[in-house]
């Protein structure tokens, strides 16, 4: 009578660890190509580390509080840009504004870039809305080319909901542009 050697209690239990650990590395492999999609979720969803929120229009209206908007731009050193950033706005918070960066390709090569933005205090980034923004794409210069590119914004009303942000009177939004895989079209 032969004996069923892979059913003996010692060999069922290794086989039970080497599955649950199999298992586990798989999670984590899943886990960490997830991870990027998921805190990118998270930060749209909670205006985390500045974000800003993607909005169509202003459901909420304008309140009689005052909010200046001052905006950044830096350029990294491999991309061959001037950028000119718009001057501030003061207006009422919920007020739909439209502001426009400059941008100038130094440069006798078309040259695509793309911008990463964040606001400060990154608090008030989960009430910074944007309806349209030269970032949502990539911007492709012709040589010498300037153009300009328009962010059209509102601050959320609920704002004033928030005890942390009550004294804030000033939103910085910042753009850095990186040039872009793409190089030129």
């Amino acid at each position: 009578m032969a004996t069923d050697t892979l059913h003996t209690p010692a060999e069922r239990r290794n086989r039970n660890v080497a599955v649950i650990l199999f298992l586990v590395a798989a999670g984590m492999v899943g886990a960490a190509y997830a991870a990027v999609p998921l805190y990118e979720l998270f930060c749209k969803v909670t205006g985390f580390g500045g974000t800003t929120r993607v909005a169509t229009d202003n459901p909420k209206g304008v309140i009689d509080r005052l909010m200046t908007t001052r905006f950044d731009s830096n350029v990294d050193a491999g991309l061959a840009w001037h950028v000119t950033p718009a001057h501030p706005v003061t207006a009422e918070i919920g007020r739909v504004e439209t502001i426009v960066y400059t941008a100038r390709n130094l440069t006798d090569e078309t040259i695509t870039g793309t911008a990463v933005f964040n606001v400060t205090p990154e608090r008030a980034g989960r009430y910074f809305n944007k309806m349209e923004c030269f970032c949502f794409t990539e911007q492709t210069l012709k040589p010498g080319e300037t153009v300009e590119m328009p962010v059209t914004f509102f601050v959320d009303p609920d704002i004033d909901k928030d005890a942390e942000l009550k004294t804030i009177h000033d939103i910085t939004l910042s753009y850095t542009f990186y040039a872009s895989k793409n190089k030129g079209s």
